[in-house]
């Protein structure tokens, strides 16, 4: 019954999701400015936070520029990721 009630909880985040590929460019960074923070769906089942700054991120995180796909443009700069810094460790 739990996995039942988490699969329904995925279903409604996911169905609840923004997605960029249904909005303009502007739309889609105009959400992340006056979010600060938000999950966005980037196509069927793809998916990302974006911030409008590095304020949005962990204390150990750095911002990366993001590009999407919308309705008007196929890389659409709307904000940044937060990701953890790599230092050359790979």
């Amino acid at each position: 019954m739990l996995g039942f009630i988490v699969s329904m909880a995925d279903i409604t985040a996911a169905l609840s999701r923004p997605d960029t590929t249904r909005m303009t460019c502007a739309a889609a960074r105009a959400l992340v400015m006056r979010h600060g923070g938000i999950v966005l769906g980037t196509g069927p089942s793809l998916f990302d936070r974006f911030v409008s700054s590095r304020a949005y991120c962990m204390s150990t995180e750095v911002t990366e520029p993001a590009f999407v796909p919308t309705a008007d443009d196929r890389e659409c700069f709307i904000g940044y990721t937060c990701r953890e810094p790599n230092y050359g460790w790979d």
